[in-house]
C-alpha cells in the first residue's frame, strides 16, 4: 500500500537545499559525498517529532515537532541526511548526518511500504532512550506538524535500536509505549537507600 509522505515545508526544503549549494558544504563533508556519489538530492521529507516524558502519569506523551529531514541521494542510494528546524525566524536548515540510521531508515520505509494500511511516515526521536522510530500515523491525510500517536499507529525502531527493542519491526503504539516506560523506570531493587 503506498504511504502518504507530505510534502515539506518550501523553506524547509529551501534551506536543505541552500546548504547543500553553500560553500561551507565542503568543511562538513557534503562535497567528498558529492565526488563520490554525484550530485546529492534531497528526497523523502520526514515530519521529526521528539517524545519526552514518557514516564509521566497525568496521560499519554505528546510529540513535538522539531523539525524535517531529507534523505539524501546520490547514485540511486541514499547516502546521508539534511534536516531543517524550526526557530523563531521560520525554517533554517540545522545539520547534515551519517551513520546506521541513514540506511535503516530506508529500510524501515521498505517494510512499511508492504504492509496492507496506508500511513503517513514520521520520525519519532526518544532522546531519554537514545532512540529513533519510524512513526506510521495512521491518519494518512493529518497534518504532519500535529503530534498525537493514535492507537491504530505503528512505531517501529530503527536501527540500532536499544537492547531487547527488534528493530525494523513494526509495533502498535499500545504495544512499544509501556515497553519503553518500564525502560525508564528505575527497578526498585536498584534504587538506592536514602
Amino acid at each position: 500500500m503506498p504511504m502518504y509522505v507530505p510534502p515539506a515545508p518550501s523553506a524547509a526544503l529551501r534551506s536543505v537545499l541552500a546548504a547543500l549549494g553553500s560553500p561551507t558544504a565542503a568543511v562538513r563533508g557534503v562535497r567528498s559525498r558529492t565526488a563520490a556519489y554525484g550530485t546529492l538530492r534531497p528526497e523523502l521529507p520526514l515530519p521529526v517529532h521528539v517524545l519526552t516524558g514518557i514516564t509521566r502519569a497525568d496521560g499519554p506523551p505528546s510529540p513535538r515537532l522539531t523539525g524535517w529531514r531529507f534523505l539524501l541521494r546520490g547514485n540511486d542510494r541514499a547516502v546521508g541526511t539534511a534536516e531543517a528546524r524550526l526557530t523563531a525566524d521560520g525554517w533554517a536548515f540545522s545539520h547534515f548526518g551519517e551513520g546506521p540510521y541513514v540506511r535503516s531508515t530506508e529500510t524501515a520505509l521498505r517494510h512499511a511500504e508492504a504492509l496492507p494500511t496506508p500511513y503517513q511516515p514520521r520520525l519519532l526521536s526518544v532522546p531519554e532512550l537514545y532512540m529513533l522510530t519510524l512513526w506510521l500515523h495512521s491518519d494518512a491525510t493529518a497534518d504532519p506538524a500535529g503530534g498525537t500517536l493514535l492507537p491504530a499507529d505503528l512505531l517501529m525502531p530503527l536501527a540500532p535500536a536499544p537492547p531487547g527493542i527488534a528493530a525494523s519491526v513494526p509495533h502498535r503504539v499500545g504495544a512499544l509505549l509501556p515497553l519503553l516506560t518500564h525502560r525508564l523506570v528505575p527497578s526498585p531493587l536498584l534504587q538506592t537507600p536514602v
